[in-house]
Protein backbone atom coordinates (compact mmCIF):
# COMPACT_ATOMS: atom_id res chain seq x y z
CA UNK A 1 0.00 0.00 0.00
CA UNK A 2 3.04 2.59 1.33
CA UNK A 3 4.80 1.79 -2.56
CA UNK A 4 1.51 2.66 -4.03
CA UNK A 5 1.55 6.06 -2.79
CA UNK A 6 4.48 6.85 -3.35
CA UNK A 7 4.18 6.16 -6.99
CA UNK A 8 1.05 8.24 -7.05
CA UNK A 9 2.79 10.74 -5.31
CA UNK A 10 5.23 10.63 -7.23
CA UNK A 11 3.28 10.57 -10.40
CA UNK A 12 1.22 13.48 -9.23
CA UNK A 13 4.60 15.54 -8.32
CA UNK A 14 6.08 15.12 -11.86
CA UNK A 15 2.70 15.36 -14.07
CA UNK A 16 2.19 19.19 -11.75
CA UNK A 17 5.43 20.02 -12.41
CA UNK A 18 4.98 19.72 -16.10
CA UNK A 19 1.77 21.16 -16.24
CA UNK A 20 3.35 23.92 -14.15
CA UNK A 21 5.90 24.84 -16.75
CA UNK A 22 8.42 24.43 -13.65
CA UNK A 23 10.26 22.52 -15.63
CA UNK A 24 14.13 23.54 -17.96
CA UNK A 25 13.62 23.44 -21.68
CA UNK A 26 16.98 20.68 -20.86
CA UNK A 27 13.88 18.69 -19.00
CA UNK A 28 11.48 19.29 -21.20
CA UNK A 29 13.40 17.76 -24.28
CA UNK A 30 14.86 14.87 -21.99
CA UNK A 31 11.70 14.03 -21.20
CA UNK A 32 10.01 13.64 -24.75
CA UNK A 33 13.53 12.25 -25.81
CA UNK A 34 12.34 9.34 -22.84
CA UNK A 35 9.10 8.87 -24.42
CA UNK A 36 7.09 10.55 -21.66
CA UNK A 37 3.64 11.26 -22.55
CA UNK A 38 3.25 14.62 -20.32
CA UNK A 39 6.37 16.17 -21.55
CA UNK A 40 5.69 15.74 -24.99
CA UNK A 41 1.93 16.73 -24.16
CA UNK A 42 2.88 19.91 -22.59
CA UNK A 43 5.92 20.42 -25.38
CA UNK A 44 2.91 20.35 -27.97
CA UNK A 45 0.57 22.53 -26.17
CA UNK A 46 3.67 25.39 -25.29
CA UNK A 47 4.24 25.34 -29.35
CA UNK A 48 1.56 24.51 -31.44
CA UNK A 49 -0.55 27.60 -31.57
CA UNK A 50 2.51 29.94 -32.81
CA UNK A 51 3.35 27.03 -35.53
CA UNK A 52 -0.48 26.80 -37.01
CA UNK A 53 0.10 30.59 -37.19
CA UNK A 54 3.94 29.55 -39.06
CA UNK A 55 1.83 26.83 -41.41
CA UNK A 56 -0.95 29.28 -42.04
CA UNK A 57 1.87 31.82 -43.44
CA UNK A 58 2.51 29.12 -46.02
CA UNK A 59 -1.00 28.13 -46.82
CA UNK A 60 -4.18 29.53 -47.27
CA UNK A 61 -6.00 26.10 -46.35
CA UNK A 62 -6.50 25.70 -42.89
CA UNK A 63 -6.40 21.98 -43.60
CA UNK A 64 -3.02 21.81 -45.19
CA UNK A 65 -1.74 24.31 -42.20
CA UNK A 66 -3.26 21.31 -39.66
CA UNK A 67 -1.47 19.00 -42.13
CA UNK A 68 1.39 20.93 -42.22
CA UNK A 69 1.64 21.33 -38.20
CA UNK A 70 0.88 17.37 -37.31
CA UNK A 71 3.50 16.43 -39.80
CA UNK A 72 5.84 19.08 -38.70
CA UNK A 73 5.60 17.84 -34.85
CA UNK A 74 6.05 14.20 -36.11
CA UNK A 75 9.42 15.37 -37.43
CA UNK A 76 10.42 17.39 -34.24
CA UNK A 77 9.47 14.79 -31.86
CA UNK A 78 11.48 12.15 -33.99
CA UNK A 79 14.53 14.62 -34.18
CA UNK A 80 14.85 16.14 -30.85
CA UNK A 81 18.06 14.16 -30.30
CA UNK A 82 20.04 16.01 -32.81
CA UNK A 83 18.84 19.77 -31.22
CA UNK A 84 22.40 21.02 -29.24
CA UNK A 85 20.72 23.79 -27.19
CA UNK A 86 22.66 26.18 -28.66
CA UNK A 87 20.22 28.15 -30.22
CA UNK A 88 16.68 28.97 -29.92
CA UNK A 89 14.46 25.95 -29.15
CA UNK A 90 11.74 27.61 -30.65
CA UNK A 91 13.50 29.01 -33.66
CA UNK A 92 14.75 24.98 -34.77
CA UNK A 93 10.95 23.94 -34.33
CA UNK A 94 10.02 26.85 -36.26
CA UNK A 95 12.59 25.76 -39.25
CA UNK A 96 10.66 22.10 -38.90
CA UNK A 97 7.36 23.52 -39.19
CA UNK A 98 8.92 26.01 -42.15
CA UNK A 99 10.54 22.82 -44.20
CA UNK A 100 7.59 20.78 -43.77
CA UNK A 101 5.47 23.44 -45.11
CA UNK A 102 7.99 23.62 -48.21
CA UNK A 103 7.72 19.51 -48.89
CA UNK A 104 4.15 20.87 -48.79
CA UNK A 105 4.41 23.34 -51.58
CA UNK A 106 6.93 21.09 -53.40
CA UNK A 107 4.01 18.44 -53.72
CA UNK A 108 1.67 20.52 -54.92
CA UNK A 109 3.79 22.20 -57.49
CA UNK A 110 4.21 19.22 -59.16
CA UNK A 111 0.40 18.56 -58.80
CA UNK A 112 -0.26 21.59 -60.55
CA UNK A 113 0.15 22.83 -63.84
CA UNK A 114 3.64 24.50 -65.07
CA UNK A 115 3.18 27.88 -64.12
CA UNK A 116 3.69 30.18 -67.50
CA UNK A 117 6.35 32.50 -67.60
CA UNK A 118 5.40 36.31 -66.58
CA UNK A 119 7.07 39.11 -67.71
CA UNK A 120 5.96 42.76 -67.11
CA UNK A 121 7.80 45.99 -66.98
CA UNK A 122 5.07 48.17 -65.50
CA UNK A 123 4.57 48.54 -61.71
CA UNK A 124 1.81 50.53 -60.94
CA UNK A 125 2.59 53.58 -58.41
CA UNK A 126 1.47 52.85 -54.94
CA UNK A 127 2.76 55.24 -52.59
CA UNK A 128 1.59 55.25 -49.40
CA UNK A 129 -0.90 52.44 -49.68
CA UNK A 130 0.90 50.76 -47.38
CA UNK A 131 0.45 53.03 -44.96
CA UNK A 132 -3.39 52.49 -45.32
CA UNK A 133 -2.95 48.72 -45.41
CA UNK A 134 -3.92 46.54 -42.36
CA UNK A 135 -1.76 43.73 -41.54
CA UNK A 136 -4.78 40.99 -42.36
CA UNK A 137 -5.64 42.35 -45.57
CA UNK A 138 -1.95 42.30 -46.65
CA UNK A 139 -1.92 38.48 -45.29
CA UNK A 140 -5.11 38.05 -47.44
CA UNK A 141 -3.60 39.69 -50.69
CA UNK A 142 -0.20 37.83 -50.41
CA UNK A 143 -2.05 34.09 -49.99
CA UNK A 144 -4.18 35.46 -53.25
CA UNK A 145 -0.67 35.19 -55.58
CA UNK A 146 0.04 32.34 -57.37
CA UNK A 147 1.76 29.81 -55.51
CA UNK A 148 5.14 29.75 -56.35
CA UNK A 149 5.63 33.87 -56.54
CA UNK A 150 3.89 33.63 -53.19
CA UNK A 151 6.08 31.04 -51.64
CA UNK A 152 9.22 32.28 -52.88
CA UNK A 153 8.04 36.20 -50.98
CA UNK A 154 7.43 34.58 -47.62
CA UNK A 155 10.50 32.63 -47.31
CA UNK A 156 12.15 36.17 -48.60
CA UNK A 157 10.44 38.54 -46.41
CA UNK A 158 9.61 36.58 -43.38
CA UNK A 159 12.04 34.44 -43.11
CA UNK A 160 15.02 36.00 -44.23
CA UNK A 161 16.33 33.75 -46.64
CA UNK A 162 18.62 34.43 -49.74
CA UNK A 163 17.73 33.62 -52.86
CA UNK A 164 20.38 30.86 -53.31
CA UNK A 165 18.71 29.39 -49.69
CA UNK A 166 15.16 29.80 -51.35
CA UNK A 167 16.30 27.87 -54.46
CA UNK A 168 17.91 25.16 -52.92
CA UNK A 169 14.62 24.82 -50.55
CA UNK A 170 12.26 24.84 -53.32
CA UNK A 171 14.12 22.92 -56.02
CA UNK A 172 14.65 26.21 -58.83
CA UNK A 173 17.52 28.35 -59.53
CA UNK A 174 18.57 31.38 -58.14
CA UNK A 175 17.08 33.18 -61.24
CA UNK A 176 14.02 31.65 -61.01
CA UNK A 177 13.83 32.91 -57.68
CA UNK A 178 14.44 36.70 -58.15
CA UNK A 179 11.91 36.68 -61.00
CA UNK A 180 9.21 34.88 -58.67
CA UNK A 181 9.99 37.17 -56.09
CA UNK A 182 9.28 40.24 -58.46
CA UNK A 183 6.58 38.63 -60.26
CA UNK A 184 5.12 38.66 -56.53
CA UNK A 185 6.14 42.50 -55.60
CA UNK A 186 4.56 43.37 -58.76
CA UNK A 187 1.30 41.34 -58.48
CA UNK A 188 1.18 42.63 -54.73
CA UNK A 189 1.11 45.99 -55.38
CA UNK A 190 -1.23 45.54 -58.55
CA UNK A 191 -3.37 44.10 -56.05
CA UNK A 192 -3.05 46.78 -53.35
CA UNK A 193 -3.45 50.17 -56.10
CA UNK A 194 -6.70 48.33 -56.98
CA UNK A 195 -7.80 47.73 -53.60
CA UNK A 196 -6.72 50.83 -52.10
CA UNK A 197 -6.16 53.26 -54.96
Amino acid sequence: MQRKWFLISFLSNNLEQVLNNNITEKDLVEGCIADKRQYQETLYKEYADKMFTVSLTYTDDEDEACDILQEGFIKVFRNLHKFNFEGSFEGWIRKIIVNTALEHYRKRVREEENLSVYETHIEPQIEGILDTINANELIKLVNELPSKAAMVLKLYAIEGYGHKEIAEQMGVTVGTSKSQLNRARFLLKQSMSKTHG
